[in-house]
């Protein structure tokens, strides 16, 4: 079990990747703080993942809200005596559309959300963390280093881009408190996002569904999508002791879509 015996604050628990990241988290051993803004989810999320409740805990969060943050902190510390990861998947991701029709009061939004929100929780995890050392595991997107030509999500991209650049800075700056800082980047992730593209896709075009996701599927050198199950496991990897020398690192999981 990677994480047997650690803590790992989650943002962003809903049906997709936040769920699998928790689900990954508490199979391995540990004891799983989960966020999010709806409270009817979280509740849900941990009474599948842990039905006795010993090793989760959660907490309403909207990560706009620095005192939200500084609340599923201290949740985990009073829970479960300390933090020793936390994994960023809440973000902001229903904003399409590019620069030429571009409402930048939307964009600040986006950026208020995936970047700084994404840094609140970091600094609200940063005493728990400091004290023992761990792990911070942000989610990027590949888009943020290839524009997609299916769809147009340039804040999203951008938000994302600038967490990455934010990375480097981080693992220089909390490293001598043996905070190691990475970055996965999912491409095209099974799970409910792509499948309801897909949905959409298949519908507008006059096609199946098979067809719109095997269209897909042929650009990966793996003859088949990434899952969000397979992104946590990434995570978990990132999160746990086996990646202890391992700092300021952006890993593509996309199934060989794109390949740097």
């Amino acid at each position: 079990m990677l994480l047997r015996g650690k803590t790992v604050v989650v943002s962003g628990v809903g049906p997709g990747l936040g769920h699998q990241v928790a689900a990954a988290a508490v199979r391995d051993g540990a004891n799983a703080v989960l966020g999010a803004r709806t409270g009817e989810r979280l509740s849900r999320a941990a009474a599948e993942l842990d039905p006795d409740g010993t090793h989760t805990a959660w907490r309403v969060t909207d990560i706009a809200d620095e005192g939200q943050c500084e609340a599923l902190a201290a949740l985990a510390v009073e829970r479960f005596g300390g933090i020793d990861a936390v994994v960023h998947v809440a973000a902001l991701d229903s904003h399409f559309g590019g620069l030429e029709d571009a409402d930048f009061a939307a964009w600040a939004r986006v950026v208020d959300i995936n970047l700084l929100g994404t840094l609140r929780m970091t600094r609200a995890c940063l005493p728990a963390l400091s004290r023992r050392g761990g792990s911070v595991v942000l989610i990027g997107t590949q888009s943020s280093v290839a524009a997609p030509s299916e769809v147009r999500q340039t804040a999203y991209a951008a938000s994302k881009g600038a967490l990455v650049s934010a990375m480097y800075g981080l693992a220089r700056e909390l490293g001598p408190h043996r905070i190691r800082v990475n970055t996965v980047q999912p491409g095209w992730m099974w799970g409910p996002p792509v499948q309801g593209y897909v949905s959409l896709a298949a519908r507008s075009e006059g096609v199946s569904e098979a067809e719109v996701r095997d269209r897909l599927a042929g650009r990966m050198a793996l003859p088949e999508l990434a899952t969000d199950g397979e992104v946590a496991e990434a995570v978990v990897f990132l999160a746990s002791d086996r990646a202890r020398a391992i700092t300021g690192q952006s890993l593509l999981v996309n199934a060989g879509e794109l390949m740097r």
